[in-house]
Parts: structure tokens; C-alpha cells; sequence
């Protein structure tokens, strides 16, 4: 079976989230690592909005100025050296939703490794 780094970011990042903050409710998206066939992509893909790219953590929980968390889970930094220019077309695409959403009053950000994810969860919780 082939390992999905990113699932096994998504998985101890939600049991952080299971452990420390109990009563707030959150879903992650692990369509990614998922085998859907050509007819289940197809109808997948039908009923999506159009380059909206849903990050893969979602905290149904406002806070302060926020609505509630969005965060992206990445292993590793989805930019080029710079900084700024994301790597791939694919990671324009999820900026580009991040950028929505805080646009919508939402905290949205990559998270890059399990350090980084559980810095912004608690930041986002504690301040």
C-alpha cells in the first residue's frame, strides 16, 4: 500500500485536535488519498465549484475577528525559494482559495508540518 505523507500529517494533526481541544468541531478532508474510479471522479468533480480548492482542515469553531480555521497540510513548504511564488499550478489554486476565505473573515493558512499546524491551532485558540 502506498503511504500518503500528507494523510499521515491530516491524521496527527486531528488527533491533536481530538486530545487537546474536545469539544470543538472540525472535519478533514482526505478525498486526496483517496482511489475514486473515473465515474466517481467524474461525478465528483461535477458537483464542486470551480477552482475552489477546500483545504484539508476546517475548525467550525469562531474566534476573535475569525469565522473559523482553515488550514492547508503540507509536509513541506509549498513555495520556491522566494517565498512567495507557490510551486505548483495546484498550490496557486489552494493560495488562491486561502485568500478567499480570509477575504470571508476565515483564518486560512498553509500548514506546513505537524510543528507549524499545532503552532497556528493554538495561536488561533489561546490569542
Amino acid at each position: 500500500m502506498k503511504k500518503h505523507p500528507e494523510y499521515a500529517l491530516q491524521t496527527q494533526v486531528c488527533n491533536y485536535l481530538k486530545i487537546k481541544y474536545k469539544e470543538v468541531l472540525f472535519m478533514s478532508d482526505t478525498m486526496a488519498s483517496l482511489k475514486l474510479t473515473q465515474a466517481q471522479a467524474i461525478r465528483n468533480k461535477a458537483i464542486q465549484k470551480p477552482n475552489f480548492k477546500t483545504p484539508d482542515l476546517i475548525i467550525f469553531h469562531p474566534k476573535k475577528q475569525y469565522n473559523g480555521m482553515f488550514l492547508e497540510l503540507k509536509v513541506a513548504t509549498p513555495f520556491l525559494k522566494d517565498g512567495l511564488t507557490p510551486k505548483t499550478e495546484h498550490i496557486a489554486r489552494q493560495l488562491k482559495t486561502i485568500k478567499e476565505l480570509r477575504y470571508l473573515g476565515y483564518y486560512a493558512n498553509f500548514g506546513v508540518g505537524f510543528d507549524d499546524c499545532k503552532k497556528q491551532i493554538d495561536l488561533y485558540f489561546n490569542n
